[in-house]
């Protein structure tokens, strides 16, 4: 067998599978698109679910990938094994509605045997233990020999999650030899340790399990196969595990050669070559597709896993930031499979340096101050850790939380994590108290600009203005200059961004300097010192000194004027509508839509909604100016000008008047005329306090928007209903409506007399025990409502008796017994038979001595069940 290396192997299968007719695909992203249940990829077929599922089409019915992925549940355990990694790469061939069981087989046996070379009496499968299919065609198509191939159940051969579609799997094992082995003499298939290897699953996904939990066959079966490339790697170059193979092992020697030591010489120092190797294969993976370090989300596992790395290289007494160093081996391993890697080379390691440097500034003292507080706990003989010594280390020193679970724990101490709990949040409580007054940033961190001053905010009649940059924060941190890919704040002299404030969003944009972009402005707030603050994405470098042209964009500024111009027309309407009582209680306006809440008693009628939203409408078709003044407040009031909820006015106020039908005090941004709203829709009202009402409503593109969603709803309804006339979909659900009760009806009369037709069938089988007749039998199909009117007619037919009955309908399995009074008088128990034959088909019930029931989980066993009741029975009336 020849000993190929991570990047030949990669390439052999892509271009085995390709002459096959699947395309092939470069690795997705990790960064999922679209899926909100997943931080990360962690599978080949993750990316791919749309076309497994029908949502898309996929670029052809045959597909090939290697897969970047990331597992971190038990990154704690990574290290300290050589099985645990957090990066791994995915080999695998997919089928959408195409080949099956047949060609993904052979296709698997020809690739490991032909292509690796990896001798056929090495090779193990198993199979579902339901699934012939697969057995036969592995023993007789591919000529493997039948002991080799074992079935097994449910836990190990069947994938499936939940709903939706699922299916059998055979997987292919190395039998490495007994050298790898436990050395026990029962060591085969299936034993914890490592001489059977996985290397390929292949999932027949061929069902659909749906809610009652049936399995339906898919009418196109789908092919989902997965295999790790470092584990077929260590298999080919014969070597125990992953950090073995030729690309990783390069890795570690790179560590190996900045800690001046050797792998296998100290099993603590293996443990931390281990996980520095680990984790800057993950790190740079992550990077190079996007993702920056931070305090939530995937942002935070890179910043847990670098600093994790960073950490160990401390224990191995690296003295300085070499992790970035590292990186240029990853990619030099990696750039054959992934050639954006090395275009993004300079990139990925300043983003690396720069996290690995922050860390390096606080971890010393961190473990300094860590290492006192455990010598204290030991010498008071305390096993625990208080909470409020971890929460001071991360929060007065910056030291992870999850750091000091880890260390804490290799001293053996426990970490009071809900006392840090506590603690973190009575800082969150400060923090928001403390934002009130407008003195932070987010919920997290506040800055001090030492150069600025309060902004001058020049953008209510222009959108582009030239500024310098006064201020930078990146990542954090207050400093001089950000680059490329950084995220932060910045603070300019001047803005024509207007600042989140009044229930008015924040303004987007782009920040340009000589002509090129540098920022994108994600939002816009503004200080207790008035100091506007620039949420920025950095797109190139930017320093503080710069010129700048801030660029506000004017699509959404028109979109936030929209609606807001709108809330002043609707607060209008419902003082018209519903009476001078009200008034505004809160508001919120963004691009998308608004959200007004006023003062009221009760909910709105549905004719006071269409009334309140054809004033608006009638305003906005009117086309009436809008226009902006600025008054001493007195002069103001005297123009009827009502104030904005929450909002603290100076001697001078901004007044906005609509035509002669509006004046409400306001410093937000406006239309100049009511017509350039375009359209108003109410979309919802409720209540969201006692007294107090939200409506909620879009404008403009809005309005669109909606349209188009409730036409693809109309449309998609007359579809279901079969019909083409849009306008009678009302009178065709009407009549299904209709005609499903009346089905209901019949099939209700239709069951009771199949019921009265199975009593008689079971009263003609009964026998007599001990002077109490007894009748059991099975009704399948009946529901439970039907299985009780049958029990009950049977009843009526017996003057001393028992009744027992099973039903198997729609995958779920129902027994119920019933006994005359007089029979319950002789010793019968109803509750106690059910008890006793739902334990013999895996399930449970009970109930009172003349009525019970309960549930099986083995539909097989249902005869057997029954068949004890006689025993049963006959105990009870001795």
């Amino acid at each position: 067998m020849e000993k190929y290396g991570v990047n030949e192997i990669r390439e052999k299968f892509l271009s085995f599978f390709e002459s096959k007719g699947c395309l092939r695909l470069d690795s997705f992203s990790l960064v999922p698109k679209n899926d909100a249940s997943l931080l990360l990829i962690n599978s080949g077929m993750a990316p791919m679910k749309p076309w497994f599922t029908g949502a898309e089409t996929p670029p052809r019915k045959r597909v090939a990938t290697c897969q970047k992925c990331i597992r971190t549940p038990d990154i704690e355990n990574v290290g300290k094994t050589a099985r645990h990694g957090t990066f791994f790469e995915m080999l695998g061939n997919f089928s959408f509605g195409d080949y099956f069981k047949k060609e993904a087989i052979a296709w698997a046996w020809e690739f490991l045997t032909k292509e690796m070379g990896i001798p056929v009496e090495d090779l193990w499968i198993t199979v579902y233990e339901e699934d012939d299919e697969a057995k036969d065609i592995w023993i007789n198509d591919i000529g493997v020999a039948p002991e080799r191939v074992v079935k097994m159940g449910k836990k190990d051969n069947f994938w499936e999650h939940g709903t939706g579609p699922c299916g059998p799997c055979s997987e292919i094992h190395v039998d490495r030899g007994e050298k790898s082995g436990c050395g026990k003499p029962d060591c085969k298939l299936g034993c914890d340790c490592d001489r059977f290897m996985e290397v390929w699953n292949l999932v027949f996904t061929q069902f659909d399990k749906d809610e009652d939990g049936n399995y339906n066959r898919l009418p196109n079966p789908n092919i989902d196969t997965g295999m790790g490339l470092e584990r077929l790697a260590a298999v080919v170059q014969n070597v125990n595990n992953l950090f073995e193979v030729d690309t990783v092992t390069n890795i570690m020697t790179k560590i190996s050669e900045f800690a001046g030591i050797k792998y296998h010489d100290d099993e603590n120092k293996d443990i931390s070559l281990r996980v520095i190797t680990d984790h800057i294969r993950s790190t740079v993976m992550m990077v190079s597709d996007g993702v920056i370090p931070s305090n939530e989300g995937r942002g935070y596992v890179l910043r847990r896993l670098l600093r994790r790395a960073a950490r160990h290289g401390k224990l191995l007494n690296v003295k300085d930031s070499f992790l970035y160093k590292v990186a240029d081996t990853v990619i030099d391993e990696s750039a054959q499979g992934y050639p954006e890697l090395a275009e993004k080379r300079d990139y990925i390691k300043k983003i690396i340096k720069i996290e690995e440097e922050r860390f390096a500034a606080t971890i010393d003292n961190g473990l300094s101050i860590l290492n006192e507080y455990i010598e204290k706990a030991k010498s008071e003989g305390k096993t625990l850790l208080g909470g409020s010594e971890a929460f001071k280390l991360n929060d007065t020193y910056g030291f992870p939380i999850d750091l000091t679970l880890e260390i804490c724990a290799e001293k053996g101490l426990e970490v009071d994590v809900d006392g840090y709990k506590t603690e973190l949040e009575k800082q969150k409580t400060t923090a928001r108290a403390a934002r009130k007054d407008g003195s932070s940033w987010d919920a997290d961190e506040s800055f001090v600009f030492d150069n600025a001053q309060a902004t001058v905010f020049d953008g209510y009649d222009k959108l582009e203005l030239e500024a310098e940059a006064v201020g930078i924060a990146a990542e954090g941190e207050v400093c001089a200059a950000a680059v490329a890919g950084q995220k932060g704040m910045l603070v300019t002299d001047k803005t024509p961004f207007y600042a989140e404030m009044g229930g008015q969003s924040g303004d987007i944009g782009s920040v340009w300097k000589n002509g090129e972009k540098v920022a994108k402005v994600l939002n816009t707030t503004k200080n207790g010192d008035g100091i506007y603050l620039h949420e920025v994405e950095i797109t190139g470098d930017i320093s503080c000194g710069d010129k700048v042209e801030m660029k506000v964009c004017k699509k959404n500024r028109m979109a936030v004027s929209r609606n807001h111009s709108a809330t002043h027309l609707l607060h209008k309407a419902l003082k018209e509508t519903l009476g001078s009582h009200v008034a505004q209680a809160g508001s919120l306006v963004t691009a998308k839509h608004l959200r007004f809440d006023f003062s009221h008693f009760e909910a709105m009628t549905q004719a006071e909604l269409s009334e309140v939203e054809a004033k608006v409408n009638t305003a906005i078709l009117s086309a009436m100016p809008i226009t902006v003044q600025e008054l001493p407040i007195d002069e103001a009031k005297k123009l009827g000008a009502t104030a904005q909820f929450g909002e603290k006015y100076g001697d001078v106020v901004r007044v906005v008047t609509m035509g002669d039908y509006s004046v409400e005090f306001c410093g937000g941004t406006h239309l100049t005329n009511t017509a350039e709203a375009g359209l108003f829709k109410l979309i919802s009202e409720g209540g969201v306090a006692a007294g107090t009402r939200r409506i909620e409503a879009v404008t403009g593109e809005g309005v669109l928007e909606y349209i188009k969603q409730n036409d693809e709803l109309i449309a998609r309804t007359a579809a279901a209903l079969k019909t083409n006339l849009l306008g009678e979909i009302d009178k065709k659900a009407e009549a299904i409506v209709n005609e499903s009760k009346e089905t209901a009806r019949k099939l209700e009369s239709l069951n009771a007399k199949l019921a009265g037709g199975k009593a008689d069938d079971v009263m003609a089988n009964a026998k007599d025990i001990n002077g109490v007749k007894l009748a059991v039998g099975r009704a399948d199909g009946l529901s439970v409502p039907d299985l009780r009117t049958m029990g009950d007619k049977l009843k009526e037919s017996m003057d001393c008796g028992v009744a027992v009955l099973a039903s198997l309908t729609d995958g779920k399995l129902m027994f119920l017994a019933t006994a005359t009074k007089s029979a319950v008088e002789k010793g019968v128990h109803a509750g106690n038979i059910i008890k006793e034959i739902t334990k013999l088909a895996g399930g449970s019930g009970g109930g009172k001595p003349d009525m019970a029931q309960g549930g099986g989980k083995d539909p097989a066993k249902a005869d057997e069940a029954l068949a004890a009741v006689d025993a049963l029975v006959t105990a009870q009336v001795k």
